[in-house]
């Protein structure tokens, strides 16, 4: 294995990481909209209160892994969807501005305007990771040069559409499962029968973007249906779907939680074997696609920021493991409470 495959393994990492933990808080976000009172609102908040910010690092590590091993992609996706990156970027500042100043003001109207804002600001990012997602998988409009030649309007195609409705169910999802491990009484029950239906939801989506692009995006399909690791991994993949619902279905919510984990790691994962060696597939001609080989960086910065990564990448998933451990169980208001 070379230095390239191995920095796309680690990106990819990142990225399934980041997907993982700040998927389930963003969907206990889309969530919020939906809460009943305020003792249900403030449990939103508080299941997620303490991890939210450290969730985010994965985001930002994973932005700079992609900086360290493939510059021209890094130049190339944050240009072409800049203003849809700067969406996402003012929804979660936004977010967390939110989740920090709710609880400071004893005011309805106060309060009311920042739970609208968690909600848009969990709502948005969800859809837009999505977007991005979908057309990348896709393919974008670059130039011999690798440059972005599309509008903000062209990236808002069906198919990436679809496959932003695909993240945003499969996050809330995520999310309700999650907040189930953290609530009791009435919240809990309307939990316990909401979570099926929304991963019913999911699948459907995820089924019906899975066909459309077989022939939005047949690129993705060329290499891939012939590799017996596709087929290793479509096997769990369609287990942890299957069993999520049983084991909610059962109360059985940490075991739920791993399944639904496991379903956005693998989902993730056969989309990345898909486009492997490629990165960012061109939409123009096949042959200006920027993949792990002429988008890369020396093998010299390849190698320093190796050694960087294989020792910062264990501390942050140490630290994720570390406070996920300490805040475990379920949500306790008290008046220091968000």
């Amino acid at each position: 294995m070379d230095l390239n495959t191995i920095w796309f393994l680690l990106v990819g990492i990142l990225i399934i990481g980041y997907a993982i933990l700040d998927g389930y808080d963003l969907g206990i976000g889309a969530l919020h909209f939906f809460a009943k009172n305020e003792r249900e609102r403030r449990i939103h908040l508080n299941a997620i209160g303490p991890l939210w910010d450290g969730n985010e690092v994965w985001l930002l590590t994973g932005g700079g892994a992609l900086f360290a091993a493939f510059p021209v992609v890094y130049a190339t996706v944050f240009s072409g969807l800049y203003t849809a990156l700067m969406l996402l970027l003012a929804a979660l500042i936004f977010r967390a501005v939110a989740i920090e100043f709710r609880s400071k003001v004893e005011d309805s109207r106060w309060r009311s305007f920042w739970d609208y804002a968690f909600s848009i600001g969990s709502i948005l990012p969800a859809v837009l990771l999505g977007i991005a997602f979908g057309n990348i998988l896709r393919g974008l409009p670059l130039d011999q040069q690798g440059n972005y030649t599309g509008s903000f309007f062209g990236l808002l195609n069906p198919f990436s559409v679809l496959v932003g409705l695909v993240s945003l169910a499969a996050f809330t999802a995520h999310g309700a499962i999650f907040l189930a491990m953290k609530s009791d009484g009435e919240l809990l029950k309307r939990l316990s029968a909401l979570i099926p239906k929304l991963w019913l939801s999911f699948v459907a989506l995820y089924l019906v973007a899975s066909v459309t692009a077989v022939f939005t995006a047949p690129l993705l399909f060329d290499d891939s249906l012939s590799d017996p690791l596709f087929w290793i991994l479509l096997l769990p993949l369609v287990g942890a779907m299957l069993y999520m619902p049983v084991a909610a279905k059962s109360g059985k919510f940490f075991r739920a939680f791993i399944a639904s984990s496991v379903t956005i790691a693998l989902m993730i994962g056969e989309a990345a074997l898909s486009l492997f060696p490629r990165l960012v597939p061109s939409l123009t001609d096949v042959r200006y696609s920027l993949d792990i080989y002429n988008a890369a960086s020396t093998p010299q910065t390849q190698t320093i920021m190796l050694i960087i990564a294989l020792i910062g990448m264990p501390l942050v998933l140490l630290y994720t493991v570390y406070i996920h451990r300490v805040f475990r169980g379920q949500v306790i208001l008290h008046e220091d409470s968000y």
